[in-house]
């Protein structure tokens, strides 16, 4: 099983980190594809030791020495994943859990044991986040701040501040070194789902702990469901105290899909990226749509507000994928304000920039003027915009929306 030690010590550039890490060990093994462990549980003669084990376990939540005991305590080939994805994010370890909600609901939990259920929280969030904070189903208390309120929101009990950045699904970008001064010792949960450790590491901006919903750009094919917190050791080994007792563990085979998709996620982002910033100013253009959201750091998401039915712009697309969720090989589209962020309240919905008329785009591979030609068409009558130059990706427009 890789782990940190058998990292190689040389600094090595992110897309070498994408295909290698988790893998250093394998060559020396005589195999050059990960192997994937299935196993639920494992043999052992020696039943004293494996209760030494578990209790040592038990007391801190390292990761065990030797043999797995039970799949519940760990897997090798999630364990792969994790140091994969640690390395990606600079951070000292990644925790990886069955969905990004089950990671979440572990973060809150881990504070909440230690009495601290205050959560300050800056919208828009994912959601479903958005939900779990405010209905108090794990026991929280949560504060909506815009970012310059953070520190005065901070009380004793606070154990958490959380934010997304570029935001879902306005794509709002906050200054989150400056936020993580703002916290001061609270820990800063960044929500890094859309930007990914290739466009951005919060870890090195001051956040503590990054959490992916992995089923997205990670496994990037959108036949898997995970999700994974990168964080330093101290609080991993919490996390891996409160994965074991819930069981939102991550199945072995997620975590090989993972491993294997982490390979191409460089190559992938950036592709979608040129297609999502070329995609970005042409909607810009065209006069039917009256708004556009496109982050300056670039990436393969964009958010538009058309001045037609934007139920008719789901309903017209061939070629783009009606469907929720992201960061697939192929297109998707959806309406937040119906799906994604139906479960907040209207009108914190509205007051956070989810508007009804507003579509989010999450951009795939194929060609752009594929795409744009089934945009145009869904867009409906009207005068489109034609054939545009291209632009680089995350470069302002004046007719972009590059603050959400």
């Amino acid at each position: 099983m890789a782990g940190a030690t058998d990292v190689m010590d040389d600094v090595r550039a992110l897309a070498t980190e994408a295909v290698h890490a988790g893998r250093d060990d394998l060559a020396r093994q005589g195999l050059h594809a990960p192997p994937i462990d299935l196993s639920t549980t494992y043999p052992s003669y020696d039943s004293r030791a494996e209760a030494a084990r578990i209790d040592a376990f038990a007391a801190n939540g390292a990761v065990l020495e030797g043999p797995p005991v039970y799949g519940r305590l760990g897997n090798p080939t999630v364990a792969r994943f994790e140091t994969a994805l640690a390395r990606l994010e600079g951070t000292e370890s990644a925790v990886a859990f069955a969905s990004g909600m089950a990671a979440l609901s572990a973060v809150l939990l881990v504070r909440n044991a230690m009495g601290l259920r205050h959560v300050v929280a800056v919208r828009p969030l994912y959601g479903c986040s958005d939900h779990l904070l405010t209905a108090g189903l794990l026991g929280t208390e949560v504060t909506w701040v815009d970012p310059a309120g953070i520190a005065d929101a901070l009380r004793p009990d606070t154990g958490l501040v959380m934010v997304e950045s570029p935001a879902n699904p306005t794509l709002a970008e906050l200054d989150l070194r400056a936020i993580a001064h703002a916290c001061g010792t609270v820990p800063l949960l960044a929500d890094n789902t859309f930007a990914t450790p290739v466009l951005q590491r919060p870890a090195e901006q001051g956040a503590r702990l990054v959490l992916h919903s992995a089923t997205k750009y990670l496994g990037g094919h959108g036949d898997v469901m995970a999700g994974v917190v990168a964080c330093d050791e101290e609080f991993a080994r919490r996390l891996r105290q409160v994965r074991f007792a819930t069981g939102g563990v991550l199945h072995p085979l997620a975590g090989y899909l993972l491993l294997r998709g982490l390979a191409t996620l460089p190559v992938r982002v950036r592709a979608a990226s040129a297609n999502a910033a070329e995609l970005a100013r042409r909607l810009a253009a065209d006069p039917r749509v009256t708004r556009v959201h496109y982050p300056r750091l670039g990436g393969a998401m964009i958010a538009f507000e058309v001045s037609g039915d934007p139920h008719e712009v789901i309903a017209g697309v061939r070629l783009v994928t009606p469907a929720v969720s992201l960061g697939s090989v192929d297109t998707l589209i959806q309406h937040p304000a119906s799906i994604s962020h139906r479960i907040v309240d209207a009108e914190d919905r509205r007051t956070s920039g989810v508007s009804d008329r507003l579509l989010r785009l999450s951009v795939g591979l194929e060609d752009v003027e594929d795409l744009w030609r089934d945009l145009e068409r869904a867009l409906g009558p009207g005068r489109g915009s034609g054939p545009a130059r291209r632009v680089a990706p995350g470069r302002p427009n004046r007719s972009v929306s590059t603050e959400g």
